[in-house]
C-alpha cells in the first residue's frame, strides 16, 4: 500500500550548524508546503545533531509534518522522530524497523538499484529512494538513475517511491511525470532567497498532475 504521507516536496535540511537559522530555513519550507522534512547533517557533533532534532522534531510536530532523520536510528529513536531514512552503509531496513517498531517511518535509498528496493521494502520500508537523477551539489558519490527505471520500478514494488539528486524546479517535473510521489530537494529549496516561493512551486507541480 502507498503511504500518503509519503508524497510531494520532500525537504532536506543543509548542514547548518546555527539552530535558528535551520529552524527559520525549514519553517519557510513548511510554510510553502513540504509535506516532509528530513534532518541531515553530517557536520554536527552528536550534542549538536540530538539538539537541532528536537526542535526540528517541534518545529515539524507544530505544522502535522513528518520528520525522518537521516541515518541515526539511536538518534531518531531517543527524540521519538517520526521516521528514519538509511542507506547502503547503515544500519540495514530489517533492523531499523525492528528498532523503530511499527507506526514509524522506514525509508532507504536505493540509488539505481530495483533489487535493493525490493529487498527494502520486503524488510519493511515505508518508501524506496532512488538518485542521482542529476548531478548533486549535496553528494559526489552518486549514481546515475533514468527516469525509466521509476516507471519500472512503478509495476514492482508498491510503497511510494521518492525522487532525489540534483533536483532543481527546472528538471523537477520530469522527475515527478517519471511516477515519483515525492521529490528530494535540498539545495535548490534551502539555497534560495526565498524559500517559501520556491517551495510553493515545487507543490504548485505535483497538483498540476
Amino acid at each position: 500500500m502507498r503511504n500518503p504521507r509519503i508524497s510531494g516536496l520532500y525537504a532536506i535540511t543543509p548542514d547548518l550548524s546555527n539552530t535558528d537559522d535551520l529552524l527559520n530555513k525549514t519553517q519557510q519550507a513548511l510554510e510553502g508546503g513540504a509535506r516532509l522534512v528530513q534532518y541531515r547533517n553530517k557536520s554536527a557533533d552528536k550534542m549538536l545533531l540530538k539538539a537541532q532534532a528536537k526542535s526540528l522534531l517541534q518545529l515539524c510536530k507544530s505544522y502535522e509534518i513528518p520528520l525522518i532523520i537521516n541515518d541515526h536510528v539511536d538518534l531518531a529513536m531517543a527524540i521519538d522522530a517520526d521516521g528514519v531514512h538509511v542507506g547502503l552503509g547503515d544500519i540495514p531496513v530489517s533492523a531499523a524497523r525492528e528498532r523503530f517498531g511499527p507506526g514509524k517511518i522506514v525509508g532507504a535509498s536505493c540509488y539505481n538499484n530495483l533489487h535493493l528496493a525490493l529487498q527494502a521494502e520486503e524488510s519493511g520500508s515505508d518508501y524506496v529512494a532512488f538518485g542521482a537523477f542529476f548531478p548533486s551539489e549535496t553528494k559526489t558519490d552518486t549514481v546515475p538513475v533514468s527516469t525509466n527505471l521509476v516507471d519500472y520500478a512503478k509495476q514492482k514494488v508498491t510503497v511510494p517511491i521518492v525522487g532525489i539528486g540534483g533536483i532543481r524546479l527546472i528538471n523537477a517535473a520530469a522527475v515527478i511525470d517519471s511516477g515519483c510521489d515525492a521529490i528530494a530537494v535540498c539545495n535548490d529549496l534551502f539555497g534560495t532567497g526565498n524559500i517559501t516561493a520556491r517551495a510553493l512551486q515545487y507543490t504548485q507541480l505535483f497538483a498540476e498532475k
